[in-house]
Protein backbone atom coordinates (compact mmCIF):
# COMPACT_ATOMS: atom_id res chain seq x y z
CA UNK A 1 0.00 0.00 0.00
CA UNK A 2 1.36 3.43 -0.98
CA UNK A 3 -0.45 5.57 1.61
CA UNK A 4 2.61 5.97 3.79
CA UNK A 5 4.86 7.42 1.06
CA UNK A 6 5.50 11.04 0.25
CA UNK A 7 2.98 12.89 -1.90
CA UNK A 8 5.21 12.59 -4.97
CA UNK A 9 5.41 8.81 -4.50
CA UNK A 10 1.63 8.69 -4.12
CA UNK A 11 1.18 10.71 -7.33
CA UNK A 12 3.57 8.44 -9.20
CA UNK A 13 1.62 5.42 -7.91
CA UNK A 14 -1.60 7.06 -9.13
CA UNK A 15 -0.01 7.52 -12.53
CA UNK A 16 0.73 3.79 -12.56
CA UNK A 17 -2.95 3.12 -11.81
CA UNK A 18 -2.72 2.02 -8.18
CA UNK A 19 -6.14 2.42 -6.54
CA UNK A 20 -4.80 2.72 -3.00
CA UNK A 21 -2.70 5.68 -4.08
CA UNK A 22 -5.71 7.48 -5.53
CA UNK A 23 -7.64 6.78 -2.32
CA UNK A 24 -4.77 8.33 -0.33
CA UNK A 25 -4.71 11.37 -2.62
CA UNK A 26 -8.48 11.71 -2.29
CA UNK A 27 -8.33 11.53 1.51
CA UNK A 28 -5.55 14.10 1.66
CA UNK A 29 -7.36 16.69 -0.48
CA UNK A 30 -11.10 16.02 -0.31
CA UNK A 31 -11.88 18.63 2.36
CA UNK A 32 -10.17 21.53 0.58
CA UNK A 33 -11.65 20.53 -2.79
CA UNK A 34 -15.13 20.40 -1.27
CA UNK A 35 -14.56 23.69 0.55
CA UNK A 36 -13.65 25.53 -2.65
CA UNK A 37 -16.60 23.98 -4.47
CA UNK A 38 -19.01 24.86 -1.66
CA UNK A 39 -17.84 28.44 -1.38
CA UNK A 40 -18.05 28.84 -5.13
CA UNK A 41 -21.48 27.25 -5.57
CA UNK A 42 -23.12 28.07 -2.24
CA UNK A 43 -24.98 24.80 -2.41
CA UNK A 44 -23.97 21.53 -0.71
CA UNK A 45 -25.39 19.30 -3.43
CA UNK A 46 -23.73 21.36 -6.15
CA UNK A 47 -20.46 21.33 -4.19
CA UNK A 48 -20.58 17.54 -4.02
CA UNK A 49 -21.16 17.41 -7.79
CA UNK A 50 -18.29 19.80 -8.44
CA UNK A 51 -15.95 17.92 -6.09
CA UNK A 52 -16.89 14.61 -7.69
CA UNK A 53 -16.27 16.07 -11.13
CA UNK A 54 -12.91 17.45 -9.99
CA UNK A 55 -11.79 14.06 -8.65
CA UNK A 56 -12.97 12.30 -11.81
CA UNK A 57 -10.93 14.79 -13.84
CA UNK A 58 -8.01 14.23 -11.49
CA UNK A 59 -8.23 10.48 -11.97
CA UNK A 60 -8.43 10.76 -15.75
CA UNK A 61 -5.74 13.46 -16.03
CA UNK A 62 -3.23 12.44 -13.37
CA UNK A 63 -0.87 11.43 -16.20
CA UNK A 64 -0.72 15.09 -17.23
CA UNK A 65 0.85 16.14 -13.91
CA UNK A 66 4.52 16.74 -14.65
CA UNK A 67 5.67 18.19 -11.35
CA UNK A 68 6.42 21.61 -12.85
CA UNK A 69 4.16 23.21 -10.21
CA UNK A 70 3.14 22.10 -6.75
CA UNK A 71 0.55 19.33 -6.91
CA UNK A 72 -1.87 21.38 -4.82
CA UNK A 73 -1.68 24.22 -7.35
CA UNK A 74 -2.36 21.80 -10.19
CA UNK A 75 -5.26 20.23 -8.27
CA UNK A 76 -6.80 23.63 -7.46
CA UNK A 77 -6.65 24.41 -11.17
CA UNK A 78 -8.70 21.26 -11.84
CA UNK A 79 -11.19 22.32 -9.13
CA UNK A 80 -11.47 25.85 -10.53
CA UNK A 81 -12.14 24.44 -13.99
CA UNK A 82 -14.83 22.17 -12.53
CA UNK A 83 -16.42 25.17 -10.81
CA UNK A 84 -16.41 27.16 -14.03
CA UNK A 85 -17.75 24.17 -15.98
CA UNK A 86 -20.56 23.83 -13.45
CA UNK A 87 -21.34 27.51 -13.75
CA UNK A 88 -21.46 27.33 -17.53
CA UNK A 89 -23.75 24.31 -17.26
CA UNK A 90 -26.23 26.13 -15.06
CA UNK A 91 -26.33 29.36 -17.05
CA UNK A 92 -27.77 31.13 -14.05
CA UNK A 93 -26.51 32.89 -10.99
CA UNK A 94 -25.67 30.76 -7.97
CA UNK A 95 -25.81 31.91 -4.35
CA UNK A 96 -22.50 32.21 -2.50
CA UNK A 97 -22.48 30.43 0.84
CA UNK A 98 -20.34 31.86 3.55
CA UNK A 99 -19.60 31.14 7.18
CA UNK A 100 -19.41 34.84 8.00
CA UNK A 101 -22.47 34.83 10.24
CA UNK A 102 -21.24 31.88 12.28
CA UNK A 103 -17.90 33.57 12.84
CA UNK A 104 -19.44 36.90 13.81
CA UNK A 105 -22.47 35.87 15.83
CA UNK A 106 -22.37 35.27 19.52
CA UNK A 107 -24.88 33.61 21.79
CA UNK A 108 -25.74 36.99 23.36
CA UNK A 109 -27.06 38.62 20.20
CA UNK A 110 -30.63 39.79 20.35
CA UNK A 111 -33.16 38.41 17.89
CA UNK A 112 -33.29 41.78 16.13
CA UNK A 113 -29.52 42.01 15.83
CA UNK A 114 -29.40 38.43 14.55
CA UNK A 115 -32.03 39.25 11.94
CA UNK A 116 -30.09 42.33 10.83
CA UNK A 117 -26.91 40.29 10.48
CA UNK A 118 -28.77 37.63 8.56
CA UNK A 119 -30.12 40.20 6.12
CA UNK A 120 -26.67 41.77 5.75
CA UNK A 121 -25.04 38.39 5.09
CA UNK A 122 -27.71 37.56 2.55
CA UNK A 123 -26.99 40.86 0.79
CA UNK A 124 -23.27 40.09 0.71
CA UNK A 125 -23.94 36.57 -0.58
CA UNK A 126 -26.19 37.92 -3.31
CA UNK A 127 -23.60 40.53 -4.27
CA UNK A 128 -20.87 37.93 -4.60
CA UNK A 129 -23.19 35.55 -6.46
CA UNK A 130 -23.69 38.15 -9.19
CA UNK A 131 -19.98 38.62 -9.86
CA UNK A 132 -18.73 37.23 -13.18
CA UNK A 133 -17.27 33.71 -12.71
CA UNK A 134 -13.65 34.83 -13.21
CA UNK A 135 -14.01 37.47 -10.48
CA UNK A 136 -15.94 35.18 -8.15
CA UNK A 137 -13.33 32.42 -8.27
CA UNK A 138 -10.47 34.79 -7.36
CA UNK A 139 -12.57 36.12 -4.46
CA UNK A 140 -13.17 32.53 -3.25
CA UNK A 141 -9.51 31.54 -3.56
CA UNK A 142 -8.25 34.74 -1.91
CA UNK A 143 -10.68 35.15 0.96
CA UNK A 144 -11.81 31.63 1.78
CA UNK A 145 -8.65 29.71 0.95
CA UNK A 146 -6.24 32.50 1.87
CA UNK A 147 -4.10 31.97 -1.22
CA UNK A 148 -1.57 34.53 -2.41
CA UNK A 149 -1.90 36.35 -5.72
CA UNK A 150 0.91 34.18 -7.13
CA UNK A 151 -0.85 30.97 -6.08
CA UNK A 152 -4.17 32.15 -7.51
CA UNK A 153 -2.45 33.14 -10.76
CA UNK A 154 -0.95 29.67 -11.10
CA UNK A 155 -4.31 28.01 -10.38
CA UNK A 156 -6.42 30.21 -12.65
CA UNK A 157 -3.80 30.37 -15.39
CA UNK A 158 -3.22 34.11 -15.61
CA UNK A 159 -0.72 36.69 -14.39
CA UNK A 160 -0.65 38.09 -10.85
CA UNK A 161 -1.58 41.45 -12.37
CA UNK A 162 -4.73 39.89 -13.80
CA UNK A 163 -5.57 38.42 -10.39
CA UNK A 164 -5.12 41.85 -8.82
CA UNK A 165 -7.25 43.42 -11.53
CA UNK A 166 -10.05 40.87 -11.10
CA UNK A 167 -10.03 41.34 -7.34
CA UNK A 168 -10.03 45.12 -7.74
CA UNK A 169 -13.01 44.97 -10.12
CA UNK A 170 -14.82 42.60 -7.73
CA UNK A 171 -14.16 44.97 -4.80
CA UNK A 172 -15.47 47.97 -6.75
CA UNK A 173 -18.56 46.08 -7.89
CA UNK A 174 -19.28 44.88 -4.36
CA UNK A 175 -18.73 48.37 -2.95
CA UNK A 176 -21.29 49.78 -5.40
CA UNK A 177 -23.80 47.00 -4.73
CA UNK A 178 -23.31 46.84 -0.97
CA UNK A 179 -22.48 50.46 -0.14
CA UNK A 180 -25.95 50.93 1.29
CA UNK A 181 -25.08 48.51 4.11
CA UNK A 182 -22.17 50.70 5.18
CA UNK A 183 -24.17 53.91 4.87
CA UNK A 184 -26.90 52.41 7.05
CA UNK A 185 -24.35 51.55 9.69
CA UNK A 186 -24.86 47.82 9.31
CA UNK A 187 -21.27 47.06 8.33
Amino acid sequence: MVMEGSELEVIEACQRGEREAFAALFEAHKDRVYSIALRYSGNRAAAMDIAQDAFLKLLSRIQEFRGEARFETWLFRVVVNSCLDYRRGLRRSLPFASGVLDALSSGRDSVLKGLMRSEMCEGVQQGIATLPPQQRIVVVLRYTEGLSYDEIAAIVGCSTGTVASRLNRAHKTLERRLGHLRRNGDV
